[in-house]
């Protein structure tokens, strides 16, 4: 065989769930290719990734870390994701540029499940993916378990590549199915080659038959020659898992245990071989023509160092002082962790950061031609979960806003605003770790202390009857005085309706230019009825009137209509009316009768479930619920579902509140108001 020619950057994710594992596999990574002179611990606190202090103050990944590293003769940018399904967007925003993927799970048969949206994720982008079974020196159980157990997570076959090697009841090294030869762990070294597997033999040949049997699915000389009992060569078992790997027709499974550097190079070595070059995924991302293009996976602002947009090239050279998408690149910048590295240009496959692209956000496309196609950015995850923010000291209000401007740039699954009915500003998210870690960051980066709560319910109130109202504004003063007089006509309507203001006068009672100040009036009231809330679903006609030629104005009969409402709207049998929303509940089938308790429990309707599309073996619950319900959610639906459930919401219509849970509403909010 002749020289290998290395494929140039490629660029791979480290995603799983929490706890998994990932960033100790990530340092483990930098580490065994010499990118680090020191290795580093999560638990100590001195890692490459989770160098933020939010990161660090949770022993936590917070966001997306980069590390470039040099093995062997290749270049390879791991980025390192969070694994708390909360921050899930930081890995759906990597998946856009990336070649493919390490699935670091733990071998617990009882937490397969949680790999399951990324899993989906993944298959749904076309991401080449192999899962990396870590902490396998703490198994407790068979790995062909662990196997049935996680190939319902994956449409794809799972072709299990190592046999561990065990001394009673601990692994101590590992059998490679393709080059059947057999390895000892030595922690913090290389794993040692050793002769034959040993009584792990019978497991050996039971299992590489299973790998080529899954293999031959997709081969028909390699199926001829297991049908004939012919044992393949094994450079054509390399071929066939490579070319299945890359065209996403298998998903290889390794083990090791990144802690103490097992299996670490064996991964290394796989992902060398196997990773298909960075024009691969750029076809796969339908990149068009050799001009340059980038795409930024990840923004960040530092404190001192400016904004950073961490991208993807997908074509041609990008270099410092360089113009794309009509802004200058102040810096081509090469991440390990929290630090950079300066370098004049970075070509097709690298991932950079460039500086102080002050107008580029994440996903955004960034090239040469304002012709350029716009690649696909990764979708925005709608909130689940939300806090009412507010600063401790009223003067850093306007600081506030332009902050979390910042974060939603860093975060497109943050999003802020004002809520219409409350005044709150309201910050969105995908839960309380989310949100938190969001004020965090508020608190370290820009000096903000805030306060968060739970958000205002938009209650409104209504009425029930009707009636007709007379009611007078007079004062005297020692110059012209104030006088409006209006007879009104109040009427509940539909639900649903809004507010309706009418005019039946005649005869001039009321002169034509002061009937704007009368609807100016009623409309002021309702902002807060007699319970204490926007009345909704109301008519108010004005039929009747008197006018003093001198005295008469139009805020004097602004002030008349509210007088006729304040003294009306407590006979008119006000109610308190609550937002119900229409929400679709997402869980993997075995959960679908906790789904269904959760919502009777939170006072909700169940309307019915369907079949999930596109996902094997999940249903959809819709249900109606309560907006005051489905507040914190998310949190119980999480813990029934190993972190897979999620829900989507949208308002369906008022509803009246009556008996405690209505007294308890107003008298809360009568509090808050007098505080």
């Amino acid at each position: 065989m002749g020289a290998r020619t290395p494929p140039g950057p490629r660029s791979v994710a480290l995603i799983g769930p929490y706890s998994s594992g990932k960033t100790t596999l990530f340092e483990n990574l930098l580490w065994a290719a010499g990118s680090i002179s020191r290795k580093g611990a999560v638990d100590e606190g001195n890692s490459v990734g989770d160098a933020s202090p939010e990161a660090r103050e949770r022993r936590m990944s917070t966001e997306l870390n980069a590390g470039t590293v040099k093995f062997m003769d290749d270049t390879f940018t791991f980025l390192d994701c969070p694994g708390s399904i909360e921050l899930l967007q930081e890995t759906l925003n990597a998946l856009v540029g990336v070649d493919a993927a390490v699935v670091v799970c733990e071998p617990i048969v009882d937490k397969a499940l949680a790999l399951a949206p990324l899993m989906k994720a993944l298959e749904d982008d076309g991401v080449p993916h192999m899962l990396f079974v870590n902490k396998i020196d703490k198994a407790t159980g068979s790995v062909d378990d662990l196997i049935a157990a996680l190939q319902p997570v994956s449409k794809r076959p799972l072709v299990l590549r190592h046999v561990p090697l065990m001394a009673g009841e601990r692994v101590t090294g590992y059998v490679d199915l393709a080059s059947e030869r057999a390895y000892l762990y030595r922690p913090g070294n290389a794993s040692e080659l050793v002769e034959g597997p040993g009584p792990a033999a019978d497991e050996v040949t039971l299992a590489r038959g299973q790998m080529l049997e899954k293999l031959a699915d997709f081969d028909d000389a390699l199926m001829e020659k297991v049908l004939e009992e012919v044992t393949p060569e094994r450079d054509e078992v390399y071929r066939n898992l490579t070319r299945d790997f890359q065209e996403g027709l298998i998903v290889p499974v390794l083990l090791g245990a990144a802690l103490h550097e097992h299996g670490v190079r064996r991964l290394l070595k796989a992902l060398r071989h196997e990773v298909p070059p960075a024009a691969a995924a750029a076809k796969r991302r339908g990149v068009a023509g050799d001009g340059t293009a980038a795409q930024v996976l990840k923004t960040y602002h530092s404190q001192h160092g400016g904004k950073l947009s961490l991208a993807r090239v997908w074509s041609g050279t990008v270099k410092d002082g360089q113009t794309l998408a009509g802004q200058r690149v102040a810096g081509v910048l090469r991440m390990l962790g929290q630090g950079t590295t300066k370098q004049a240009e970075a070509t097709a496959g690298d991932v950079v950061a460039l500086a102080r692209m002050e107008h580029a956000h994440t996903g955004d496309t960034l090239a040469e031609a304002k012709t350029a196609v716009l690649l696909r950015k990764a979708t925005a995850l709608t909130p689940v979960y939300s806090l009412a923010i507010g600063t401790a000291k009223r003067e850093d209000d306007v600081k506030l806003s332009g902050a979390l401007a910042r974060l939603a740039e860093e975060d497109p699954s943050l999003r802020y605003g004002h809520a219409e009915d409350t005044h709150q500003l309201v910050l969105r998210g995908q839960g309380d770790i989310h949100l938190k870690v969001a004020a965090d960051r508020l608190k370290h980066k820009y000096g903000l202390t805030v306060t968060t709560t739970r958000p205002r319910v938009p209650y409104k109130e209504a009425i029930r009857k009707g009636l007709q109202q007379h009611g007078r504004f007079k004062r005297q003063s020692g110059g012209h005085g104030q006088f409006g007089d209006v007879h009104l006509d109040i009427k509940p309507l539909p639900r649903g309706s809004g507010f309706h203001f009418g005019d039946r006068v005649v005869g001039g009672a009321v002169p034509r230019n002061f009937i704007p100040a009368v609807e100016e009036g009623v409309a002021e009231y309702l902002k807060r009825g007699p319970l204490g809330f926007r009345v909704v679903d109301i008519s108010v006609d004005l039929f009747d009137g008197q006018y003093h030629a001198v005295d008469s104005s139009e805020m004097s009969f602004k002030q008349a209509a509210r007088v006729a409402m304040t003294e009306a709207m407590p006979k008119c049998e006000p109610v308190l009316l609550e937002p119900i929303l229409q929400v679709e509940i997402a869980v993997p089938q075995e959960y679908t009768p906790k789904a269904n308790q959760l919502v009777s429990s939170r006072r909700g309707q169940i309307l019915g479930f369907d079949a999930r599309p596109g996902w094997d073996g999940w249903d959809v619950v819709t249900a109606h619920m309560p907006e005051a319900e489905v507040h914190d959610m998310i949190i119980d639906l999480r813990s029934l579902t190993q972190g897979a459930g999620s829900y989507t919401a949208k308002f369906d219509h008022l509803q009246e509140l009556t008996g405690r849970l209505a007294d308890a509403v107003i008298e809360q909010n009568r509090a808050e108001a007098a505080a």
